[in-house]
């Protein structure tokens, strides 16, 4: 079958344009933005890219289109495909039904750490040798792919609370037939498809209704976002993580930074049953929790908490998160998803723990939907405390007056909107064993290499 996908080039709809072509299908697509690290990984597939949205590349029609959900009426593709009546899915609709129906589907959902959580629990099944299928919204650096095919019964799917196609307003997790579900946390996000919270937690409880009896949530007791959700209902096992007594597992942090930590399975009386100890690279209480939710994923198909510590001591990680791009022992460059004032906070705390008094340069384009609204301006200027500097970059999409950012930020900030100036006051800021963070879920014009290429030659 050949499809032909619409929007290829995110994240989500890249990583199933590996499934199709591994499960046999001829696979092309098109897109207006086409950058690495997807552009690049399609390539290396030998998936076809076509740059733009001309209705001719339709003209000998594939047998299914498949539309990505930033795909919107009044593009050119889609009027002619609706106009010539030929075959179309949403991209979640068809991995449920093609991929995920028959399989013990482990879906990772909440507003953060989705990433970071589904490529640690593939490194663990993977280590216990249940070579599980997945497919993450990023690229593990353990796998070198965003997603994989395998004859195993299980898979681990990044379970994204975005809606599914301009035709279907559901959010995407729904399709994906879960079994085991983790949900890290909720906050308000997606502004431009979401009123409020409430919203949102109407969809997580969506989610929740199609888990199975036999099957199993995982979530942290704390999250006031998640009691909302399953105050409303639920039919499954409950698993919680986090400091009270109740539950029965916890971290044991033996770091400042959270780059040692002990997991802790306690019974239901409160006794220690077990613990097992991880010593890895990255830091941050978010990653800590996230190897801890993972550790409990896998603990419900017989994987042992040894073993789990064991797969995440060897974890290497994600691109753009935290990904070292640049180190000459005097400045280290770092590259960040960071969509969301939460986690722009806790990569910064992390670091800071990590790196103590040695200077921070945040170099941030608030570049998701909700922050280039305007949303979390208040929440943003706080989120930053950790660094000793911040940049702020104004990109022409962002819909409100970022100068107020220079008040709001608790940290010295300047607001800028030439990438040129951003790059030139990095340079002079950059003093020995300096951490640049750059944050964006977006290719940032270009910063990450035009910012390393200053260095190598300044």
């Amino acid at each position: 079958m050949h499809i032909h996908i619409l929007g290829i080039c995110g994240t989500f709809m890249g990583s199933l344009a590996l499934l199709a072509k591994q499960a046999g299908h001829q696979v092309s697509g098109c897109d207006a933005n086409v950058y690495p690290p997807m552009s690049t990984q399609l390539e290396a597939f030998g998936i076809a890219l076509i740059v733009g949205y001309d209705a001719k590349q339709l003209h000998t029609p594939p047998d299914l289109i498949i539309v990505g959900n930033a795909i919107s009426r009044g593009n050119p593709c889609v009027e002619y495909m609706l106009d010539h009546k030929l075959p179309y899915m949403s991209g979640p609709q068809w991995l449920g039904e093609n991929i995920l129906r028959d399989k013990h589907v482990f879906a990772v959902a909440g507003t953060h750490g989705k990433t970071s959580t589904s490529s640690m629990l593939a490194k663990i099944l993977d280590h216990a040798g249940l070579q599980p299928g997945f497919l993450i919204g990023g690229i593990p650096q353990d796998f070198g792919c965003s997603a994989t095919l395998s004859d195993s019964n299980y898979f681990v799917v990044e379970a994204d609370e975005y809606d599914s196609a301009f035709f279907d307003k559901r959010s995407k997790f729904v399709h994906y037939f879960s079994n085991t579900l983790i949900i890290n946390n909720l906050e308000f996000d997606h502004a431009d498809i979401f009123d409020d919270l409430n919203a949102i937690q109407r969809q997580f409880h969506h989610l929740v209704r199609t888990v199975p009896s036999n099957g199993h949530i995982i979530l942290p007791s704390a999250d006031r976002g998640i009691k909302g959700v399953m105050s409303q209902g639920y039919w499954s096992e409950l698993s919680s993580f986090g400091d009270q007594k109740n539950d029965q597992w916890r971290s044991d942090i033996l770091s400042a930074d959270g780059s040692k930590f002990d997991i802790v399975h306690f019974d239901a009386d409160g006794a220690e049953r077990a613990r097992a100890s991880v010593d890895w690279r990255h830091t941050g209480m978010h990653n800590v929790n996230n190897g801890l939710a993972a550790t409990i994923a896998a603990y419900q198909v017989g994987v042992s908490l040894d073993q789990s510590c064991q797969a995440l001591s060897r974890f290497v990680g994600v691109k753009r998160r935290m990904e070292v791009i640049y180190d000459d022992q005097n400045v280290v460059i770092y590259d960040d998803f960071a969509h969301h004032p939460t986690a722009i906070k806790t990569t910064l705390d992390g670091l800071r723990a990590k790196v103590g008094t040695e200077p921070i340069l945040a170099i941030i384009e608030p570049r998701s939907a909700t922050m280039k609204m305007g949303f979390h301006q208040d929440s943003l200027g706080t989120s930053v405390a950790s660094a000793d500097e911040v940049l702020w970059y104004g990109n022409s999409a962002v819909r409100w007056d970022m100068s107020v950012l220079e008040t709001l930020t608790v940290a010295n900030s300047k607001v800028l909107h030439n990438l040129q100036e951003v790059i030139d006051i990095a340079i002079k800021f950059s003093q020995q064993k300096t951490h640049i963070v750059i944050m964006s879920n977006g290719g940032f014009g270009g910063i990450h290499g035009k910012l390393t290429a200053a260095f190598d030659n300044s």
